[in-house]
């Protein structure tokens, strides 16, 4: 009985109960998938030492977090943005294990390639695909399925009992513009999303098989694919499949640039209308049209391809850049420089909000351009009084600042990480596209870091930064440099 008291002092002094015991939730989750592919991997005769030791590191320090927190406790505002901005941060660091063991890689690499898989970033340090198994090629792309669904939201359909805190972690992990078109039960939007992420990858598999594409190849490409991820079993990317192929995975890829609220409604909802009634989706698609025929154009006039190739490889990699993905079907690092800018310039633009694609995001760029012309009205006529609009919805001074904060240090990061990287490897393309890659969650750049090649040879501390480029570009910076504000850690120990 004496010991009672102890025990209650020390759950109270955790000052993060829920950030430990959703960590430790994950960790036992992540666990479990490990020991399931090291079992899987055993049957096949392959290594599976480093899923063992995954699944116990798991297993163990997730056991041990979650009976340190408890999941019914209130969570401030500090300790979301901790829960996530760790959350993304601890769980490659377990994911990067079987790399590391299995795979042959030093962990550095190995925690290079699993933060690119889980941030769905596509960038990979692998040069010889011979010495990866099939378990850890699964696991490469498994991890950017889980990362585009995104980790928390899982969680919250499957562990109900979670209720606010649940719901902190959401709008802590997804810090769209968007937020008013959540439905007011969180979990209900949550399954809502799932349900359309399920839906493609079902749809996206299929396609593959019908089009061609060998069994395991079709899987992993698939988890890639609906995730915006870019990670493939072939060295070469998509460069060796069908056309047809090809146009399939162009069109997931558009798809998955598009807001998956948006998805749900006109999949399941039958709000057929929906997208054109959306004006981040009406300028999506515009941007993707304008320039898939303009790359079209270049590389008809310029290059050796047939009218049918140049569209194809233009959309496919107007798609594939423009969401993050990554994927290539030709080796665009080869190709004439005004295609390689309009490519370097999509890399900025990113998806709609809402989407499993990267980068700035659409709404963002509109409310960019809603500022310039409410300013160029207001040097016309200084005294009106003009409210910022995008479509037909004004947006408050708040939306204003948010986006504003978030250009910034999109802007300084990629600023900072190229200028790192180009004092390291002293080659200017490969820093900026290398840069804007990382932090935007694409995956290839250019030169002796394209679609074709890989971030191996980099100096190891490129490889850091560019690890921190992708933590924070996957969760949208806030919850990472909030990390690095003293208010944060006063908040916590309050």
């Amino acid at each position: 009985m004496k010991s009672w008291p102890k025990f209650a002092k020390a759950k109270a002094a955790n000052p993060i109960p829920v950030a430990t015991y959703i960590t430790g939730t994950v960790y036992l989750a992540l666990g479990g998938v490990m020991g399931l592919l090291a079992l899987v991997d055993a049957l096949l005769g392959e290594d599976a030492r480093g899923f063992f030791v995954g699944a116990a590191v798991g297993l163990s320090v997730g056991f041990l977090l979650r009976r340190l927190g408890s999941p019914q406790a209130e969570p401030r505002r500090a300790e979301a943005l901790l829960t996530v901005a760790g959350l993304w941060i601890l769980v490659p660091a377990l994911g990067a294990i079987p790399f590391w063991i299995s795979g042959g890689l030093g962990y550095l690499d190995a925690l290079f390639e699993a933060t690119s898989g889980f941030s769905t970033t596509g960038a990979t340090v692998l040069d010889d695909f011979s010495l990866f198994s099939h378990g850890l090629f699964f696991w490469r792309s498994l991890s950017q399925w889980f990362g585009g669904m995104g980790i928390l939201l899982l969680f919250i359909v499957v562990l109900p009992h979670l209720a606010l805190a649940g719901r902190q972690m959401f709008f802590a992990e997804v810090t769209g513009v968007q937020k008013q078109q959540l439905t007011p039960k969180l979990r209900q939007t949550a399954t809502n999303i799932l349900r359309v992420y399920l839906l493609l990858t079902l749809l996206t598999f299929f396609a593959y098989l019908l089009t061609g594409v060998p069994f395991f190849e079709a899987l992993t490409n698939t988890l890639s694919s609906v995730s915006a991820g870019g990670f493939s079993p072939n060295p070469r990317s998509f460069a060796d499949y069908a056309p047809l192929t090809q146009w399939v995975a162009a069109g997931v890829m558009f798809l998955t640039g598009v807001n998956l609220l948006l998805q749900y409604r006109f999949f399941f909802g039958r709000e057929f209308r929906a997208p054109l009634r959306d004006p981040e989706f009406r300028a999506y698609a515009l941007i993707v049209f304008l320039v898939g025929l303009l790359l079209a154009s270049i590389l008809y006039l310029r290059h050796d391809y047939d009218l049918e190739p140049a569209l194809r490889h233009a959309f496919f990699q107007t798609a594939s850049i423009v969401t993050g993905t990554g994927f290539a079907s030709a080796d665009f690092a080869q190709w004439v420089v005004p295609a390689q800018v309009l490519l370097v310039l999509l890399m900025f633009v990113g998806g709609s909000a809402g989407s499993v694609g990267g980068s700035i995001k659409v709404i963002r760029w509109l409310i960019v351009g809603a500022l310039v012309r409410r300013e160029l009205q207001r040097a016309l006529h200084p005294q009106a009084v003009l409210p910022l609009r995008v479509g037909n919805k004004s947006l408050g001074e708040d939306v204003l600042r948010a986006v504003s904060a978030f250009i910034t240090l999109y802007v300084a990061l990629f600023a900072l990480g190229a200028l790192v990287i180009g004092m390291l490897e002293e080659d200017f393309v490969v820093a900026f596209t290398a840069s804007a890659a990382a932090v935007g969650n694409v995956g290839p750049g250019l030169g002796a870091v394209g679609p074709m090649s890989h971030y191996g040879e980099l100096h190891p501390v490129s490889k850091a930064v560019m690890i921190f480029q992708m933590w924070a570009g996957r969760i949208e910076l806030i919850a990472v440099f909030a990390l690095f504000t003293p208010e944060l850690w006063r908040r916590l120990r309050a």
